[in-house]
Formats: C-alpha cells, structure tokens, sequence
C-alpha cells in the first residue's frame, strides 16, 4: 500500500489478470483499474459521475473485459500512455466496438494499430463529461510517453503514470543513458517538481504509489542510471 493513503476507503489497488477490478470513487470521477493480458496490463476506466461518460486509458487487453466495465456509460475516448504493443492489443476491437475517439502524442502516433483521432501534446486538456485532466509528455520510455493528471480532487491529486514511474523507479529506457536522462529530467521537473507528496500514481503494470513515497529515492534512481 502507497503511505499517505488515508482517503483510500476500500481501494488498494492490487489487481491480477483474471481477478477483479479495483473501484475507487473520488470527486467528479469513479476509478476502475483492471488487470489485462499478456503482461499484467493495467487499464484505468475514469467515468464522470455527473455525466456517464468514460476514459479508458491504456486499451492493453481484453477488449471484452474492457467494453464491459463500461457498464451503461459511454466510452468517449481511449488515451494511449504510449504505443507499445502490451498496451493497444486491444484497441482496434475496443474502437471498432465503442466507436471511441483515440488520442495519442504525435511521437507514439506511428506505432498504433489504428489512426488515432486526437494528437495531445504537454499541457493539453482531456475532458471526460463534467471532468478535465492534463496531459504530461514525458520523453524517455517511449518518445511520445505521456501521464494524465487529474486535479478535481481537493485530497489529491491523481496521476495516471503508463509505464514512466513506477513504484522504486522510473519506465525502462533499455540502458540508454541519454533516454534515462530525458526521462528523469521530465519526471523531476514535470511531476516532482510540481505534484505534492500526496499525489497518487497509478502505474501501467503492478501496485500504485504516491509521490511521497518515492520522492526521497531520487538520487538514488539517477546514481544507479535505471
């Protein structure tokens, strides 16, 4: 469990391929994490409780599973943290199934196995119903990687990470020194130095964090260089 957690309620975040979902209700929006194939996938459903309307981020397996948990809302969008293919494997069937409009950077955009519909760039604005998060690029994983933020929680904030921070680290930048560099400029400058510690990150694989409980470990990220 993330420290600082104590408007959790129910939601630990553990999720398996195969188990349930996670539900996590905070202002403006129900959080369901889900946990797909082939790689432990994470998929985060942001519904507006004002209006139904739904963000799916990251379409990474099981499109069934996915256009299920849609429930009686609408899915309005997917948003591709970034383009590998552990996570779109599912997005041409979600697509085709829900008729949502697909957003992506434009440095991951030629790696998607659909057109997407939306390019989103640092700074941009995604809005699901009534609810409004912000886009961050954050360059290293992948070129185009990008984290959403939402900030309509007056508690914390809540950061949709992809596979750019996990819990002991940042995303894999296969030993590139250059790309490990870029990547951790962009999370100290971008999202350390920006978030409070009580930001909660919900990753792209495994168990959430927050900014708190990474936050000291910085240095100790860039002397190991991964």
């Amino acid at each position: 469990m993330p420290d600082q957690d104590g408007d959790a309620g129910g939601y630990t975040g553990e999720v398996v391929v195969g188990g349930p979902e996670d539900v996590r209700e905070v202002p403006g929006l129900t959080i369901t994490k889900v946990a797909t194939p082939p790689f432990e996938n994470n998929c985060y459903l942001l519904r507006c409780t004002a209006t139904g309307e739904t963000l799916l981020i990251d379409a990474a397996g099981d499109a069934p599973r996915l256009l299920s948990l849609v429930g009686n809302g609408t899915l309005m969008a997917v948003a591709e943290t970034h383009s590998h293919w552990d996570h779109v494997q599912a997005l041409a069937d979600v697509q085709a199934a829900s008729g949502a409009a697909v957003l992506v950077h434009p440095a991951d955009a030629a790696e998607l196995p659909v057109r997407p519909d939306r390019l989103v760039e640092d700074g941009d604005a995604v809005e699901v119903g009534a609810c409004t998060l912000s886009v961050i690029h954050l360059d290293g994983h992948t070129p185009g990687s990008i984290a959403l933020l939402y900030e309509g929680d007056p508690q914390r904030p809540h950061l949709f990470s992809g596979d750019s921070l996990f819990p002991g680290g940042a995303g894999n930048t296969d030993k590139d020194p250059e790309r490990f560099g870029r990547l951790m400029d962009d999370l100290e400058r971008k999202v350390f130095g920006r978030l409070p510690d009580q930001t909660w990150v919900y990753p792209g694989h495994g168990k959430d964090t927050t900014l708190g409980a990474e936050r000291a470990s910085l240095p100790e990220w860039r002397a190991r260089g991964w």
